[in-house]
């Protein structure tokens, strides 16, 4: 959770990552959690003048449909983190998707209707989450444009429609 701070008797807000000189308990548990989980796949970026701190990386897409395998994701961290999740964006290839994708590019990674349970728990969920979520999101995307249906339950637009069957595993 941020604390308040003064600046010439203005209350203000620290960042929730702490300082490049004070980092939080919380951003040390990211970043060993990401380097166990991705390796040096991803590199945590710290902009020089106040921006949002994100996580830069390459990952590979394994679909024979695909020119080239290389996809390379950004995950950002927004001000009020982690009371609100990261960001996932593709930023290559550029991907546009009516399904699943937000105006400016923004992954559609889980149902926040689904609770801490099933989506995003500000007291468990890291990067780690919103990456893997990411790259199940791009192979669910290229086997939507192969096959024109999206794999997984989606949103039902009227509450009386039918969920689809769930397949088991």
């Amino acid at each position: 959770m941020p604390s308040a701070w003064l600046l010439d008797g203005v209350a203000r807000m620290s960042n929730w990552w702490g300082t490049r000189k004070n980092v939080s308990a919380r951003l040390v548990w990211e970043v060993e959690a990401m380097k166990a989980t991705f390796g040096n796949t991803f590199n945590l970026v710290v902009p020089p003048f106040g921006g949002l701190l994100y996580w830069q990386g390459k990952v590979q897409i394994n679909m024979s449909i695909l020119d080239s395998p290389y996809h390379s994701l950004k995950i950002v961290y927004p001000k009020e983190y982690p009371n609100r999740p990261a960001e996932a964006y593709c930023v290559k290839p550029r991907i546009y998707s009516e399904k699943h994708q937000y105006e400016d590019g923004q992954l559609c990674l889980f149902n926040p209707k689904d609770g801490e349970q099933y989506g995003w728990n500000p007291s468990k969920s890291t990067a780690v989450t919103v990456g893997g979520w990411a790259i199940q999101w791009l192979y669910a995307y290229y086997t939507w444009r192969s096959t024109g249906r999206w794999p997984g339950i989606e949103e039902r637009i009227k509450a009386s429609s039918p969920l689809p069957r769930r397949r088991r595993r």
